[in-house]
């Protein structure tokens, strides 16, 4: 396991959650550099979800599990060598991929099964471009899509969502970078 060089947030981080309205906000560590995020109110289950995994410090030690160039960079589950972590902080959440939140560049939204969609644990993706018009919420009669559910974005640090996106791949299509990203930790500012 490595260990992360500091944990705290920076004077810089610390001052873009000072500058934030949002009620919650959290800072986070990767081997590729920090990202400060805001939590939006508007998926209050959602949040409290992702709140609870930090709280707890289960983010700790894991890694960016899959990076797909322009398009996402997931983790939340696993640790150094691609090893599932345990998740027994609860069971799955309801779906909030309809409450006004778009999957557009650099938000965070919960990871979750293709069925049922109400499956969100610890997994989390940040969006590496605008992925609104796929990953969105849809009633459409003609092409519905239950969504996925966005719940803050980077306030602090979108250029290591750049970088972690811009990591070189294992081989072409593997969705899995030839180093991984470590996340070092997650702390919770407010």
């Amino acid at each position: 396991m490595t260990v992360a060089p500091t944990t705290t947030c920076s004077t810089a981080g610390v001052a873009a959650a000072n500058a934030s309205t949002a009620a919650n906000v959290v800072c986070m560590l990767t081997s590729d550099g920090e990202m400060v995020v805001e939590l939006d109110a508007r998926a209050p289950i959602t949040v409290a979800n992702f709140l609870k995994y930090v709280d707890a410090k289960f983010y700790d030690n894991t890694i960016f599990h899959r990076v797909v160039p322009d398009f996402v960079a997931q983790g939340g589950s696993q640790i150094t060598g691609y090893v599932d972590k345990k998740t027994d902080l609860g069971g799955t959440i309801k779906l909030e991929s309809n409450v006004g939140i778009s999957n557009v560049k650099y938000t965070i939204a919960m990871a979750r099964l293709n069925s049922p969609v109400d499956s969100a644990t610890s997994q989390f993706f940040f969006n590496s471009v605008d992925n609104s018009k796929v990953l969105d919420y849809s009633a459409s009669t003609t092409a519905p899509n239950p969504g996925y559910a966005a719940f803050g974005r980077v306030i602090s640090g979108q250029a290591t969502v750049d970088k972690i996106n811009a990591e070189p791949q294992l081989y072409n299509g593997a969705e899995v970078t030839a180093t991984e990203v470590l996340l070092y930790w997650a702390i919770r500012l407010r």
